[in-house]
């Protein structure tokens, strides 16, 4: 009956960092200004100002699965203390992995998919929907990010 009870932070309050920049915040006129908790800790943004501080805008959240498979850089895979971490952007975005194997596929299928990617630019007119490796990907993807 006594004790604290935590409170999510106010919209003003609420900030999140950024490799270059440090700390930034949402921009009182983004529409997720006021949301006060996100289920993810990464958001990714189509700008950023500064004005009496760093604002970005145009914020989405995003998850680690289609972070890990639809971001840039390498994907790299190491073990610390015991757990394997999965790591973007030399390092500055890291994660925990449930196991080894999961680790493994999440690597490889991006790896495929960057190789799928790749194709496609080289053939321009080839249906990834219709083709049987481009078709087993994308679904393996859409799987995995709608059940995550």
């Amino acid at each position: 009956s006594t004790g604290a009870v935590k409170m999510q932070p106010k919209a003003e309050e609420l900030k999140f960092v950024t490799k270059n920049d440090g700390y930034v915040h949402i921009h009182p006129s983004s529409v997720n200004y006021q949301t006060r908790h996100f289920e993810s800790p990464y958001l990714v943004y189509h700008e950023k100002i500064k004005t009496s501080r760093v604002f970005i805008r145009d914020c989405s959240m995003v998850s680690v699965y289609p972070l890990v498979l639809l971001g840039g850089g390498q994907v790299h895979m190491q073990l610390l203390r015991g757990d394997f971490v999965i790591s973007l952007d030399d390092g500055w975005i890291r994660f925990v992995a449930a196991s080894h194997q999961v680790a493994e596929l999440v690597k490889e299928l991006r790896s495929e998919l960057d190789q799928l990617l790749q194709d496609k630019i080289k053939n321009p007119s080839m249906d990834l929907c219709v083709c049987p490796r481009g078709s087993r990907i994308i679904g393996m993807i859409v799987k995995l990010v709608t059940t995550q």
